[in-house]
C-alpha cells in the first residue's frame, strides 16, 4: 500500500476526488460528494466536511444553510489514493430531503427502483435484526419465536436476557471461542428484544456510546 501525502493524492481531470461520508457510530453511508484540494484542506482545518460543488462551481460546507453539518472524526484514503472515506458525526439529517442518509431507494433484481425504504440501507446486521423484531411486534406471525416472546410480555423477555447473560458467563469460563460467539449472539438478540419492546433504536445506544467515547469510564 502506498504511503501517500495529500500532495500525492490522485485527483481526476477536473481536480476532484469522490468522498464517501460514513456515520462513525454505525457505519451507515450518508452521502457521496466531491472534494478538490481546497475542500480537503478546509475539511482538515475545520474538522467539518467541505465539498466542491460541480453544479455551482464553488466551495461549500455541508450544512452551511441548513445547519445539518458533518463533524469529522477520521479520514481514510483508499488503496489507489483516489477516493476519500470520511467518518463523521452528522448534526441532523444529511440528505436535503430530510432523510438521515441520501441512500434510501432500493433497486430490485428487475431493475425497478423503490424509493420508500429509507431505513433498509442503514447500519448493519444488528439494525436489520431490530427492524425484524419491530415488524414482529407490530405484525405478529404464527410460529415466530420473536412473536412468542412478545406474547409472553416484558418479564419473559427480561428472563431470557438474564438467562443468556448467564450462558455467556459459562461459555467464557469454558474458554471455547465458538461457544462464546454463539452465546454472545443469543445475548445480542435478546437485548435487541428489549430495545424493540421499548421502541428504542440502536441510534439511541450509539449516541450514548458516542458521548462516552474517549472519556474516562469512571463516573465522578
Amino acid at each position: 500500500m502506498s504511503q501517500a501525502t495529500v500532495d500525492q493524492l490522485k485527483f481526476d481531470g477536473q481536480g476532484l476526488l469522490p468522498a464517501v461520508i460514513q456515520d462513525w457510530r454505525d457505519g451507515t453511508v450518508l452521502m457521496l460528494g466531491y472534494m478538490n484540494q481546497e475542500a480537503l484542506a478546509k475539511t482538515l482545518a475545520t474538522k467539518r466536511v467541505h465539498f466542491w460543488s460541480r453544479s455551482r462551481n464553488k466551495l461549500w460546507e455541508k450544512g452551511e444553510t441548513s445547519g445539518h453539518t458533518l463533524q469529522v472524526k477520521e479520514l481514510f484514503i483508499d488503496c489507489d489514493d483516489d477516493t476519500i472515506l470520511v467518518k463523521a458525526q452528522p448534526v441532523g439529517p444529511t440528505c436535503h430531503t430530510g432523510a438521515r442518509t441520501c441512500f434510501f431507494s432500493r433497486l430490485d433484481e428487475q431493475g425497478q427502483v423503490h424509493p420508500l425504504n429509507s431505513e433498509d440501507a442503514q447500519g448493519g446486521i444488528l439494525e436489520s435484526v431490530l427492524r425484524t423484531i419491530r415488524g414482529r411486534r407490530s405484525t405478529p406471525q404464527s410460529g415466530s419465536y420473536t412473536s412468542k416472546l412478545f406474547e409472553g410480555g416484558h418479564d419473559k423477555i427480561l428472563k431470557k436476557v438474564a438467562e443468556e447473560a448467564g450462558e455467556v458467563l459459562l461459555a467464557s469460563k469454558g474458554g471455547k471461542k465458538e461457544e462464546i460467539v454463539y452465546e454472545v449472539a443469543d445475548l445480542f438478540f435478546h437485548t435487541l428484544m428489549v430495545l424493540g419492546y421499548h421502541d428504542l433504536s440502536l441510534q439511541d445506544i450509539y449516541g450514548e456510546l458516542g458521548r462516552r467515547f474517549g472519556k474516562s469510564g469512571l463516573r465522578p
